[in-house]
């Protein structure tokens, strides 16, 4: 009876024998290793602009009171619909949804997915993806002039009250 199969007979143990095969094995490992750690580089490079709950508390800090929305409530609101994220994009059934206060493109800025928005903001959505925030706040005062803070879905389910846990104690 044959004993058991073996994909590469010549490696025994673990050695390397020196031929193609074995070499070559050891080359593929390599390059794996290597394109794994180009990849966890250059994905870091290119990582989106993760805030931190004391940033937002800091980049908003113009929010504060406007509508009467304190800015725990923002810090909360803007967690829970991005994360802290400025480059979240977030795609629905017909519309997209931008940055870190998820700005929907059927209404409030204008993109290709959806060029006949009515883009209030007077804006491209793309705008809402960088890390200045400045004009992400004018599009989302001008939401709350005409909607209100029940815009975000979450404010109301999860950021109305016990914002102690929102506050920062760095500044």
């Amino acid at each position: 009876m044959p004993g058991p199969l073996r994909l590469f007979p010549q490696i025994k143990g673990g050695e390397q024998c020196g031929d193609p095969i074995s070499e070559s094995w050891g080359v593929t490992k390599m390059m794996s290793f290597v394109s794994l750690l180009l990849v966890g580089i250059l994905f870091h490079a290119t990582q989106a602009e993760q805030l931190t709950k004391c940033e937002v508390f800091r980049e908003l800090k113009d929010l504060k009171g406007y509508g009467g929305v304190s800015l725990p409530e923002w810090v909360c609101t803007t967690f829970h619909t991005s994360g802290y994220d400025t480059q979240a994009v977030v795609q629905n059934n017909d519309s997209t949804e931008y940055g870190l206060f998820q700005i929907n493109n059927k209404i409030w800025c204008k993109d290709d997915q959806n060029p006949h928005s009515s883009n209030i903001c007077n804006i491209s959505c793309d705008k809402f993806l960088d890390d200045d925030l400045t004009d992400d706040i004018m599009c989302v005062k001008k939401i709350l002039d005409k909607v209100g803070i029940n815009y975000w879905l979450a404010h109301k389910a999860l950021c109305s009250e016990k914002l102690d846990q929102w506050l920062c104690e760095k500044l």
